[in-house]
This record gives C-alpha cells, sequence and structure tokens, in this order.
C-alpha cells in the first residue's frame, strides 16, 4: 500500500446509506466489507511503519537510556497524520476499489 496515495479524508465526515449499500443491497454486509478490508489496511499499514521504525532500533541492555532520533520522529508524525483504516477503507469502497464476492450459506436440512 502507498500511503502517500491515499485520498481518504482525515477525519470523519457523514455518509449516505444508500450510495453506501447501492452495491451489496444490505447496509450490514457493507460493513462488514468494510470492517475486514479496515483490518487489513491496519496491519498493512503497521507492518510498513515497523519496518521503517526497525532501522532505528538501537539495542542495549539498559533499559533507562533513551535515544530519540529526529527522523524516527518524523516518520511517527507522519504516519500519527494518515486517516484511519476505516475511512481509508470506506473511501476504497466508495471509489468502486474493493472487489468482493459472496459466500454460497450451506443449507442444512
Amino acid at each position: 500500500m502507498d500511503v502517500k496515495k491515499i485520498n481518504a479524508p482525515a477525519s470523519t465526515i457523514t455518509r449516505d446509506l444508500n450510495r453506501l449499500d447501492k452495491d451489496t443491497e444490505n447496509i450490514y454486509e457493507t460493513v462488514n466489507i468494510i470492517a475486514k478490508r479496515a483490518n487489513q489496511v491496519g496491519v498493512e499499514i503497521k507492518q510498513d511503519l515497523s519496518r521503517k521504525l526497525e532501522e532505528f532500533a538501537f539495542y542495549t541492555d539498559n533499559l533507562e537510556e533513551v535515544f530519540e532520533n529526529r527522523e524516527q520522529i518524523d516518520i511517527s508524525k507522519f504516519y500519527e497524520k494518515l486517516p484511519k483504516p476505516s475511512l481509508i477503507a470506506t473511501q476504497e469502497f466508495i471509489d468502486g476499489k474493493l472487489h468482493f464476492s459472496e459466500k454460497a450459506e450451506d443449507t442444512k436440512e
């Protein structure tokens, strides 16, 4: 995921429910799809941040010493300002960038 190409709003906005559920015809299914994608986005962002901060990792035996690095702080601030995963997933759903399929329900009689 390229975090610099995210065009989701930074804060929560009101959404039209009729527009959200037009593809699935069920608002609960829509929310479930968005929630699953938000979890994926959150994991991707966390892994990306961890990978970048790992470069600055300094392992010592003394827990009292804390080393601050300006680059590390800037990277952390950048990721803090990103839209939340739920907002990113909602924008992807509205833009039609999410592909989903219905699972066939098992019916036992």
